[in-house]
């Protein structure tokens, strides 16, 4: 094994030596074998970590795999080839920074969530969305709300999830009513989360880049919510009449844990540190959420001094967060940037180029319905299109209810699928394919009254 790898590097050094010149001083690999091969590998990832179902196989596995091989790839390129490694230190030392600003947000919200759940905060929702006797239709109406309007300080994965499991606590068998039901929160989680910041990864990889402030994300709201609320009175013609049964005996009241409301409190001011921080200190805004993260620890030690109160373990809450998530992002990231440093995404710009910004974003969000919002996301970021701040915030709007139009484009329709398996499908999906549409087109058309003719941004 050993000689054949030393007769490779040997083999490789001399025969494209001449290449690796050339690719280097145009800082673009593409045309070079370790450009292709990488640019392959990254087409094999892809496959499996969007038929993870077909194959049960977690996504995070392929795109860590990617993510991490490529530029293991690349470093060995410039081994053989006796290359100046300064770039390639250069674009890692970067793209380290830019994954672990999105890598610890998330995880202090994630923590933040999971110490929710555990004080029964979800479950007091639930049963009080349950027990006042709302009928089929109204339930309908309040979760899609709850999920528009909590999504952009949760993510929309965890929102769709948590509102989803609702959902299906009320009925598992009426799937007239499950699957618009299902279909609003996902559409609402992902239309909630374009419009703030830290609602979704996408809006999140836009603040961090700088491509907008905290306020000019808000300026989306309009065609957000009028978008969704489009799709969600589409929806509701389908829903049946009638309410859910619901029996006081089997389903008794849940009482929110000792310091429920406190967390709560608690984790508005660790979204308000971020968000001041970034704005005021100019720091990154992970470092408001870690600063958050410490004051609920604190929290939690002064609970455990208390006798009467039950007390709660940060780590426990720790350790239910979804780190498959957090390490598909790091991944996936990661690989976007090989393609990056290899010169790839220069192919996006001369697309924008070609068809224009407007018409370039829209594409964006059909896109993303197709290969996953997080990486087209991150290819446009890296590519960075000459675009106006009225631009910036169309993509950002489009990669984040673009995916709402195939059930698997989005994590929150990927999460809602997993929890409802076997009703809420792909083709239970497109069956009301035609009502996200619409309302995507029409968040499309109040974005360009809003932006282009009457300048409210």
């Amino acid at each position: 094994m050993l000689k054949i790898i030393s007769f490779l590097m040997l083999f490789g050094g001399s025969l494209f030596a001449n290449e690796a010149e050339s690719a280097t001083s145009h800082m673009s690999l593409t045309g070079t074998w370790v450009g292709l091969l990488s640019l392959a590998i990254f087409v094999v990832g892809y496959y499996f970590i969007a038929t993870e179902e077909k194959w049960h196989i977690n996504k995070a596995k392929p795109a860590l795999f990617i993510g991490t091989f490529l530029f293991m790839l690349i470093g060995f390129y410039f081994s053989i080839n006796h290359l100046d490694p300064t770039p390639l230190h250069d674009e890692i030392g970067h793209l380290i920074l830019e994954i672990a600003e999105i890598f610890f947000f998330l995880f202090v919200a994630m923590t933040y969530i999971e110490t929710l759940i555990e004080r029964n905060v979800f479950e007091v929702m639930k049963y009080n969305l349950i027990s006042k006797g709302a009928d089929y239709k109204k339930i309908f109406w309040m979760t899609g709300l709850l999920a528009f309007f909590i999504s952009p300080v949760a993510d929309n994965m965890t929102t769709a999830l948590i509102l989803s499991t609702v959902l299906f606590t009320i009925d598992k068998e009426k799937k007239e009513f499950l699957v618009p039901g299902a279909i609003n929160i996902v559409v609402a989680a992902n239309a909630g989360g374009a419009w703030s910041p830290f609602g979704d990864i996408t809006t999140l990889m836009a603040w961090t880049a700088k491509k907008g402030e905290f306020i000019d994300f808000l300026y989306l709201f309009a065609p957000a919510f009028l978008g969704w609320f489009l799709t969600a009175y589409l929806l509701s013609r389908y829903i049946p009449k009638g309410k859910p049964h619901f029996d006081a005996a089997t389903m008794p009241k849940p009482e929110m844990k000792s310091g429920g409301k406190v967390v709560i409190w608690l984790g508005v001011a660790t979204i308000a540190f971020a968000v001041l921080g970034h704005q005021l200190f100019h720091i990154p805004a992970m470092w408001g959420m870690m600063f958050g993260l410490s004051l609920l620890k604190l929290y939690a030690y002064k609970i455990k001094q208390n006798p009467n109160a039950t007390t709660f373990d940060v780590y426990a809450s720790m350790r239910h967060v979804e780190n498959d998530t957090l390490l598909f992002f790091f991944g996936i990231l990661a690989a976007v940037g090989a393609l990056h440093f290899l010169g790839y995404l220069e192919y996006i710009v001369k697309l924008y180029e070609i068809i224009g910004n407007t018409a370039g974003n829209v594409v964006v969000g059909f896109l993303s319905a197709i290969v996953d919002n997080v990486p087209v996301m991150s290819a446009i970021l890296k590519a960075d299109p000459q675009m106006g701040i009225d631009q910036w915030l169309l993509v950002t709007m489009t990669a984040g209810i673009g995916g709402s139009l195939i059930s698997f484009g989005s994590a929150a329709g990927v999460g809602v699928m997993g929890r409802m398996k076997g009703v809420y499908t792909f083709a239970s999906h497109m069956q009301y394919a035609w009502t996200i549409l619409a309302g995507y087109i029409l968040s499309l058309v109040v974005w360009y009254v809003q932006f282009e003719i009457m300048h409210l941004y």
